[in-house]
C-alpha cells in the first residue's frame, strides 16, 4: 500500500499554527556528534520565542545531564530546548525491574546510566540479564562481532535491555553502529529484548509529561515530532499518535539523494518501503 507523500516545507515557522509542542530528535537533526547544525539550533530557538515548547527526545543511552555536557562541548546553544528526555532516562526503570546481576555491554562512558541504582555489574557467566548501551568500540567493531557473545546469552534465556534502539548514528560524516543493531541480532537469535526508547511508548509518555509540566495541558494532535530516523523517530511518533516531520538529510540520505538534493520520487519509494507516513518533510531543520 502506497503511503501519501508528506508535504514539503522549507521553514519550521510554517507549522507554528499547527503545533504547541515540538518533540525534536538530537543526533542527525541538531548535531552530528561533532558539530552543531546552526540552522537547526536557530530554528528551535525561534520556535521557543514564538511560544512553542521544545522537548528534545533522544535515544542516547546516557541520562540527560550527560547529553547537556556534550552540548556544552560541541557548542549547542542551551536556548534551543526547554527539556530533554533520553532513552537512558527511561531505561533506568527497566534496569530497576531487571535481575540485579547485570552484564554491561557498551563503552565505559555509558556506565553513568546505572549510577545510583542497586545493580551489580558482573562478568558474562554470572549475569542474569544484559544491559546493552552499544558496541565497546563503534569506530572499529561491527554488530556481527558480538554474535557469538549474544548467542551465549540467548542460550541461557537472559533478557537484553537495549538502552539505545538506534541501529546507526551519524558521527561527523560516518555512520556508526548502535545498540539497536545488537538488539536486532538478539531478536534474530530468539532472545528477549526490553526497550523503552524510540519507537517504544515509555519515552513518549515521559516526553509528554515533561511538556505538560511546562504548559499545563498538551494535545497530542497539536504536538509535532521531528526526526531523521524512520524506524525510531517517525515510526515512534506515529505509533504514539503524534504527527511527524521527517528530516531528509539525516541517516537515510544515501537512499534518495540526487544531484540537486533529495530526489522526491526515491524519497516516496523509501517511505513506502518503510511503511511510514510523516505529515511533512524538509531537507534540513531550518
Amino acid at each position: 500500500m502506497t503511503v501519501p507523500m508528506p508535504a514539503r516545507i522549507t521553514d519550521l515557522d510554517q507549522l507554528t499554527d499547527r503545533a504547541d509542542v515540538l518533540l525534536c530528535d538530537v543526533w542527525g537533526v541538531i548535531h552530528n556528534g561533532v558539530n552543531p547544525f546552526l540552522l537547526s539550533v536557530e530554528a528551535l530557538k525561534a520556535a521557543r520565542e514564538r511560544g512553542q515548547t521544545v522537548i528534545l527526545i533522544t535515544n542516547s543511552p546516557r541520562p540527560a545531564d550527560a547529553v547537556i555536557r556534550q552540548f556544552e562541548t560541541i557548542g549547542v546553544d542551551p536556548d534551543c530546548w526547554d527539556d530533554i528526555v533520553t532513552s537512558g532516562d527511561v531505561t533506568r526503570q527497566l534496569v530497576k525491574d531487571a535481575p540485579r546481576a547485570l552484564y554491561f555491554l557498551g563503552p565505559d562512558r555509558d556506565r553513568t546510566l546505572v549510577e545510583g541504582l542497586e545493580v551489580d555489574l558482573v562478568g558474562p557467566d554470572a549475569a542474569r540479564a544484559v544491559l546493552c548501551t552499544g558496541l565497546v568500540d563503534d569506530e572499529t567493531e561491527s554488530a556481527e562481532d558480538y554474535r557469538a557473545l549474544l548467542a551465549g546469552f540467548q542460550a541461557r534465556h537472559l533478557p537484553l535491555i537495549c538502552a539505545n534502539p538506534d541501529r546507526v548514528v551519524e558521527r561527523g560524516d560516518h555512520l556508526l553502529p548502535c545498540a539497536g543493531a545488537l538488539a536486532d541480532i538478539y531478536v534474530e537469535l530468539g532472545g528477549e529484548t526490553r526497550i523503552a526508547g524510540k519507537p517504544h511508548a515509555p519515552i513518549y509518555v515521559e516526553a509528554m509529561a515533561r511538556a505538560r509540566a511546562i504548559r499545563g495541558s498538551v494535545d497530542a494532535a497539536r504536538t509535532l515530532a521531528i526526526g531523521d530516523g524512520v524506524t525510531t523517530d517517525i515510526r515512534g511518533a506515529l505509533d504514539n499518535g503524534v504527527p511527524a516531520l521527517f528530516i531528509a538529510r539525516g541517516i537515510h540520505a544515501r537512499e534518495y539523494a540526487g544531484d540537486r538534493g533529495t530526489d522526491e520520487t526515491r524519497l516516496q519509494a523509501f517511505l513506502d518501503q518503510a511503511g511510514v507516513a510523516p505529515a511533512f518533510w524538509m531537507e534540513w531543520l531550518a
